[in-house]
């Protein structure tokens, strides 16, 4: 999954960055308003952190534009602690939620996945689909036969990705884009070594090839 950090103080957008990948995220960074407009137009991100005191066009400018455009991208906005305003203005603008800074990163964490998994499959809690159950904080999926396997940080982020698009065809290249930061150096060819490791844990009908197209995780939302 795609995390587009906006923020203008690089020490803070470093650790945000750094946190996010040690929690399964491939994190691109905006110190500005107007490059963060642009890369939402051209990126799929799930979600956004962004900080309203920003300079030149200001975050909450930005986002004022995102939802008049309608764009359903949850975005989780920065503020000062004891800027009351900002917060009042940015939900009042669309943001789906907001931390005061100072804050705790795994506040930021458990609140950012909470958004993802509110935008995508409705749920408040793990993420469920036919009987499996993705554990965020453990890295664990557990099967609906009860067998709880633990996954490494790819087979992780590669689950998570199809988890959050049941029945989607999902190409390579999409999936690199979600799970890896830009500047790796990887090929398509290794989504398939992780397809097949999570074939092994989950069984082999539970991602389907779609020749030519992708991979197809079947299930339904229950």
């Amino acid at each position: 999954m795609r995390i587009l950090i906006v923020e203008d103080d690089p020490t803070l957008s470093h650790r945000l960055k750094r946190a996010l990948d040690h929690a399964g995220f491939a994190g691109d960074v905006a110190d500005n308003g107007t490059d963060a407009e642009w890369m939402v137009d051209h990126t799929d991100y799930q979600a956004v952190i962004l900080d309203l005191g920003l300079p030149g066009q200001s975050g909450l400018t930005v986002l004022k534009i995102w939802r008049q455009r309608r764009l359903p991208i949850p975005v989780l906005v920065l503020t000062a602690r004891n800027a009351w305003h900002e917060r009042v203005e940015g939900f009042h603008a669309g943001a789906d939620d907001y931390l005061g800074k100072p804050f705790h990163m795994d506040e930021l964490i458990a609140r950012l996945q909470a958004l993802i998994r509110r935008s995508t499959t409705g749920e408040q809690s793990a993420i469920q689909i036919s009987g499996f159950r993705l554990d965020e904080q453990r890295q664990t999926v557990k099967t609906p036969e009860d067998e709880i396997h633990e996954l490494t940080g790819m087979e992780f982020r590669l689950l998570r990705c199809f988890m959050l698009r049941p029945n989607v065809i999902l190409s390579k290249e999409v999936l690199i884009d979600q799970i890896y930061d830009h500047d790796a150096d990887n090929t398509p060819n290794i989504i398939e070594v992780y397809v097949n490791r999570l074939r092994k844990k989950l069984g082999r009908e539970i991602i389907r090839t779609k020749r030519g197209q992708g991979y197809q995780f079947q299930g339904s939302i229950r």
